[in-house]
């Protein structure tokens, strides 16, 4: 029983009560059924006694919720005020019948006492139920209001970094009206400038209504970390303004082909912030043009929080400089040294207040020496430690060329700390910290590339505990929603220079086949001359050949492809890996190796792109790499190793003369094909659909002859009766494309029957191929089409609902070309247009025929019917259909919308709708007050995301749709179906990548994890979706799996 339950049983109970109270009240004028009423009210306060217990001992970790805790203590209060009223109740009829007939001479002259307890219980009982039922109001009301509430953004503040005087002065300036858009905080590096800025960004003043978002740069965003390279600079910004308009949600607007585009971005930064009221902080801002472009934009209420240690930064005159010296921090450092020790004012030595000055009183150095001093009381350890500090801050590597002078002896004592720290450390974590210089520490590392490395420096099983000391020690930030690990600036630069110690012990420590498996993770995270190292030795290792060494290398460079964070950082190692990997392939498949030959299959299939098999390609007709790839296949009995293969050998006839593809579909074991495609081998089945569609389109018809030989057509229909829903539709797509290649005669195995157990949408895709040779029964008064035309342009509804009737055998012809000319040259489609935007009640019947009659004609007219439904703008007017508040309307729109996607021009209807910028419409309706809106939307969004491309599933993600599903998720009881639609949708999406897929689908529950922490259906939400990954997943993470088969 959850909170919600249990108050509702409390108030069953409390109702009960009532009408025992009113039983009560007739009972007090007989004094012989007055005790069986007031035991019976005894008992419902018994279990009203029993429930709060019980919900105590359930929830006992929850009591902190204030809402759960309020109708708690309400009910508590019900039953204290009840129980003496009971009792005294109870006294007054339980006297002697003496006492009795005396009370009823008193009762005469002073009142009834039982009638003024019963009207008191009475109140009392009202007074609860009331209360309930006000609240319940109330948050209603509040529930409306929230939703038509803009979102506030929040920037989260630092932990352990107290309020100073400082915030409190930044504050005042932002409140101020001053015309000072621009507020720079100034200091040296460690001092705790972005500390200040997001603790004053956490609680931002109410004027700015929008709340507060945050945007680092760092030096990678700079022209100095460019080489002075305009073009990679201008690049490098762009991608930053990207994601803040990401951030913000406004990510309609931003196109493939214009992501680079730094002054296209600002345009669009410009309409992003029209009319905001936002607090923006730049933090860590290394060019000067980075405050100018955001500076410059007008009609908002925005200010800017910049922080900097860029003294050209300084010189920007149209802002306030808000300098944080010494003694600024001087009065908060004591408090941060306490919260990383984890010790009391009491239980710090005296000799902390020397610490503090040796460490200039820096929060970053204080941090670091509290954590490496934690639960530390013995004086000589601190006095060690303020020793062991200063040799190491002499021992410390000079500051780097862009450090100035000022900076030289705070940069040495923070290093210095930093030495301390890894000290004080145990040796493993010291070696993994060190072989971590050798990555970029611009973005956010993912936790499986640090795993990779420590793999190769100790027991794999450790490294949880190896990096949680990293961590504790402030040498590594770990967020606290993704598994990303991220590092101060200082530190950054600290292991700058031990890049060379990191490549001394990831070289002279590991074996051989060791570093094979580490050059692709160094590639995709490595900084950049450790990058094209890493290049070097990948392609040496391809040329080389050795069996075990490539393998164990191509294996990483699939895992390493899987880690990225974001579908563009996966396009990005996908292009580099592909680069490299291309060239080698003839040589890679020509090998006798079955296991190399397979993780090379397995790699292609994974990395390359179609443009990648145009490229590559060619060269393996001519180097016999069909009868290689055949023999092993013939040999083979793995299925993961028969899919790899098999994709390869399609993929290669797809690109090959007429001899080579009849010499794929000689090769191919067409039986295997088919026991991959049995019920219980589902996690095989999106490989083999692939296959399928492969061959058709490289071997058309004649593929189509083998297919049907092979009776592989049987067992789609057989997936048809059994399949889950992804599957379902794989085999609907494939059945439509054997059919429509080989003509309706071909079948000879679909019935009826068989599209019975299919959804209305699957039947509407199939039913032409069984039912084609159906016959309409002739109406009564035979007509012409002109005719019944005419009666559809009258102006009676009834005459218009009966003509819509009479054009249904019309249209369900419109696959006749001849047919079909005659209802484009008609007025039809303009008139149905008209249908649609009627919005008196009486004619909702029109409305749903019209959109019925648009059904039928996408589904038979398809392309030129979509092109024709475009013209007149029937898209849009679907969608509101969908908006209205009609259920049969409602319907009949979405009916019409999905069966246009999904017609022949569906691709049309697609691109019209994101050119409308119908998408955020549709993901803003999934918040409808609407329960029916909300419905309809959230099957539409599915479609689209079945049939979107990469950019448009990109664009709903930026939307929030996965916040806003999981908002459906909680009204619904969370059972976390919605969410699974999702990613079924995803599933079913044929233009994604193995690998963007399953990216796609970890930054999905990535969000759902971050939406529902905390929440009450959180795990049950979130074990669904794992669920689910891991059962459709069983055949695609071959890599990972077989990694333990060549390394130990």
């Amino acid at each position: 029983m959850d909170p919600l339950q249990a108050v509702a049983a409390a108030t069953e109970i409390v109702s009960s009560m009532l009408g025992a109270v009113g039983a009560l009240e007739v009972a007090s004028r007989n004094l012989e059924e007055a005790p069986k009423r007031i035991r019976s009210l005894e008992d419902f306060v018994s279990d009203l006694e029993n429930l709060t217990r019980r919900v105590k001992q359930k929830h006992v970790y929850k009591l902190h919720n204030p809402q759960l805790d309020h109708q708690l203590q309400s009910l508590n209060a019900l039953i204290e005020r009840l129980h003496p009223k009971i009792g005294r109740a109870r006294r007054i009829v339980s006297r002697s019948k003496i006492k009795k007939l005396a009370h009823v001479v008193w009762t005469s002259m002073t009142g009834d006492p039982i009638g003024k307890l019963v009207n008191s219980i009475k109140n009392d009982l009202n007074w609860w139920l009331e209360s309930q039922l006000l609240a319940q109001n109330v948050e209603r009301v509040i529930e409306s209001t929230a939703q038509d509430v803009p979102i506030r953004l929040k920037v989260k503040a630092e932990q352990g970094y107290p309020i100073s005087s400082k915030s409190m002065y930044v504050r005042n300036l932002l409140e101020r009206d001053e015309p000072h858009r621009v507020i720079l905080i100034v200091g040296l590096s460690g001092i705790g400038k972005s500390c200040l800025a997001r603790q004053v960004a956490s609680d931002p003043p109410a004027r700015f209504m929008g709340g507060a978002v945050e945007l680092g740069f760092g030096q990678w965003c700079s022209r100095a970390a460019c080489n002075g390279r305009k073009s990679d600079y201008q690049m490098r910004l762009a991608r930053k303004i990207s994601k803040f308009l990401v951030q913000i949600g406004f990510w309609k607007k931003i196109k493939d082909e214009n992501i680079g585009d730094l002054d296209y971005l600002c345009c669009l930064l410009q309409e992003a912030l029209y009319g905001k009221s936002l607090l923006i902080l730049l933090d860590d801002v290394w060019e000067q043009d980075i405050v100018e472009r955001f500076a410059k934009l007008y009609n908002n209420d925005c200010k800017y929080l910049v922080t900097t240690r860029n003294e050209a930064v300084y010189e920007i005159t149209e802002a306030e400089k808000v300098e944080l010296s010494k003694d600024d921090i001087r009065e908060i450092s004591k408090a941060i040294l306490l919260y990383h020790t984890l010790l009391s004012e009491e239980e710090l030595p005296d000799i902390a207040e020397n610490l503090l000055e040796r460490c200039g009183h820096h929060p970053l150095t204080v941090a670091v020496m509290g954590k490496a001093l934690r639960k530390e009381l013995r004086g000589e350890k601190w006095e060690k430690a303020i020793t062991n500090l200063s040799t190491f801050a002499t021992c410390a590597p000079g500051p780097v060329s862009y450090v100035n002078e000022k900076e030289a002896e705070n940069t040495l004592t923070i290093f210095g700390s930093f030495g301390f720290s890894l000290e004080a450390m145990p040796r493993d974590p010291r070696r993994l910290f060190i072989a971590l210089a050798a990555l970029s520490w611009a973005e956010p590392v993912p936790e499986t590339c640090l795993e990779a490395m420590w793999s190769i420096l100790g027991q794999k099983s450790l490294f949880p505990l190896i990096v949680c000391k990293l961590v504790e020690g402030s040498l590594l930030m770990k967020d606290d929603t993704d598994p990303l690990y991220h590092v101060h600036d200082m530190v950054s630069l600290f292991l700058d220079s031990k890049k060379n110690d990191s490549v001394q012990i990831l070289l002279s420590e590991s074996e051989t086949e060791e570093i094979s498996f580490i050059w692709p993770w160094l590639l995709t995270f490595g900084k950049e001359d450790i990058k094209k190292i890493a290049e070097q030795k990948i392609e040496s290792v391809l040329s080389v050949l050795e069996e075990r060494q490539t393998i164990i290398t191509l294996e990483a460079i699939l895992q390493a492809l899987m880690a990225s964070k974001s579908i563009s950082e996966l396009e990005a190692s996908r292009a580099s890996f592909s680069g490299i990997l291309g060239p080698w392939i003839p040589k890679l498949i020509s090998t006798d190796s079955q296991s190399l030959i397979a993780v090379s299959a397995e790699a292609i299939t994974n990395i390359f792109s179609k443009g990648d098999y145009c490229s590559y390609f060619p060269s393996l007709e001519m180097s016999g790499a069909v009868d290689k790839l055949a023999g092993q296949l013939e040999k083979c009995e793995d299925p993961i190793i028969q899919t790899n293969i098999l994709t390869v050998l399609t993929k290669l006839a797809e690109l090959s003369s007429p001899e080579t593809v009849d010499k794929v579909l000689e090769s191919i074991p067409f039986d295997k094909l088919a026991n991959l495609l049995s019920h219980n081998a589902e996690e095989w089945h999106e490989s083999i659909f692939a296959i399928l569609m492969s061959l058709i389109k490289a071997g058309k018809s004649k593929a189509v002859e083998k297919i049907f030989a092979f009776e592989i057509e049987k067992n789609l229909i057989k997936l048809l009766e059994n399949g889950s829903e992804v599957v379902q539709h794989h085999a609907v797509v494939t059945l439509k494309a054997f059919y429509e290649l080989a003509g309706p005669h071909a079948n000879g195995s679909l019935r009826p029957a068989n599209l019975s157990l299919l959804p209305w949408q699957a039947r509407l895709r199939l039913e032409r191929f069984v039912l084609s040779d159906r016959s309409v029964a002739p109406s009564p008064k035979p007509q012409t089409f002109e005719d019944v035309i005419h009666r559809v342009l009258d102006n009676d509804n009834k005459q218009v609902l009966d003509a819509m009737q009479d054009l249904i055998p019309f249209i369900e012809k419109a696959g006749d070309p001849r047919m079909r000319e005659m209802i484009l040259r008609s007025p039809l489609i303009e008139r149905l247009s008209e249908l649609l935007q009627y919005v008196h009640p009486e004619q909702n019947s029109m409305r749903s025929g019209s959109a019925f009659l648009l059904t039928k004609l996408a589904c038979g007219g398809g392309e030129p019917c979509i092109k024709k439904f475009i013209e007149y703008d029937i898209i849009s007017l679907l969608v509101k259909l969908m908006q209205c508040n009609v259920v049969e309307v409602q319907d009949s729109g979405y009916t019409a919308l999905h069966q246009m996607l999904f017609s022949n021009g569906g691709f049309l209807v697609l691109n019209k709708i994101i050119q409308m910028g119908l998408i955020e419409q549709m993901v803003q309706s999934l918040e409808s007050k609407s329960m029916k809106t909300r419905e309809v939307f959230m099957h539409c969004v599915m479609d689209i995301v079945e049939l979107g491309k990469k950019a448009c599933l990109e664009q709903m993600l930026s939307l929030q749709v996965v916040e806003k599903l999981v908002k459906l998720e909680k009204s619904r009881g969370g059972s976390g179906e919605t969410l699974i639609e999702f990613l079924k949708g995803m599933d079913k999406c044929k233009h994604l990548s193995v690998a963007e897929r399953k990216l796609m689908k970890q930054q999905v529950v990535r969000k759902v994890r971050t939406v529902l922490k905390g929440h009450k259906f959180e795990t049950r939400i979130v074990v669904a979706l794992d669920t689910f990954l891991s059962e459709g997943s069983r055949g695609s993470s071959s890599s990972g799996s077989s990694n333990s088969k060549h390394r130990k």
